[in-house]
C-alpha cells in the first residue's frame, strides 16, 4: 500500500500511524485560525483535527476516530490531515492548493484580447456612431477571432482593459 510507507520516515516505533508533535509555535498558529469567527470551514476543521491530533494535548492525543466524529468528518480525513502536516508543514495541511489552470480555458486569450482593443479603437461600422457590445461580438467572429463568444465576455475583457466604448 502506497500511503502507508510514505509515513514511514516520521511514524513512531509502536505504530504505523504518522505523529504529530507540536511545537508552542504551531499550537499557537492553529489555535488562532481555529479560534478565528471568520475562517473557511475546511480550514477550520483542518486545523482543530491538527490541534486533537497532537502527541502533546494536555487533555491526551484523540483517536483518529474521535476527532472524526467530534468534527463530523471520516477517519481517513484525519489521517491525510496529518500526513499533510508531517509531509509539508501547517501550510500544506491547513490551506486550500492553488489551482494551476483555470477549470475553463479563457474564450479571449491575449491575441484575442489584443483584436478586441484593435477593433475597438478603429471607426465604427457605417451607419454606427459607436461599437456596442453585440456589433463587437459580430466582428470577432466574422474576423475568426474566437469560434463564439457572448457580450459578457467582450464586457468584462474591456472593463479588465480599463477600455471604454465611448459611454
Amino acid at each position: 500500500m502506497e500511503g502507508s510507507t510514505r509515513f514511514l520516515a516520521s511514524t513512531s516505533a509502536r505504530s504505523r500511524k504518522a505523529v504529530v508533535r507540536l511545537t508552542p509555535q504551531q499550537r499557537t498558529q492553529l489555535e488562532s485560525i481555529a479560534r478565528n469567527g471568520s475562517t473557511k470551514s475546511k480550514r477550520f476543521i483542518h486545523a482543530r483535527a491538527l490541534l486533537m491530533a497532537d502527541e502533546d494535548h494536555p487533555l491526551g492525543r484523540y483517536t483518529d476516530q474521535q476527532i472524526g466524529e467530534t468534527l463530523g468528518v471520516a477517519a481517513k480525513t484525519i489521517a491525510r490531515i496529518r500526513g499533510a502536516f508531517l509531509l509539508g508543514g501547517i501550510t500544506v495541511a491547513v490551506e486550500r492548493k492553488e489551482r494551476q489552470t483555470p477549470p475553463i480555458e479563457p474564450v479571449i486569450d491575449g491575441r484575442a484580447e489584443a483584436m478586441l482593443v484593435a477593433i475597438c479603437c478603429s471607426p465604427a461600422p457605417a451607419g454606427r456612431t459607436r461599437w456596442t457590445l453585440q456589433l463587437l461580438v459580430d466582428e470577432l467572429m466574422n474576423r475568426k477571432v474566437v469560434a463564439t463568444v457572448c457580450k459578457e465576455t467582450v464586457r468584462k475583457t474591456l472593463k479588465k482593459t480599463s477600455f471604454s466604448l465611448g459611454e
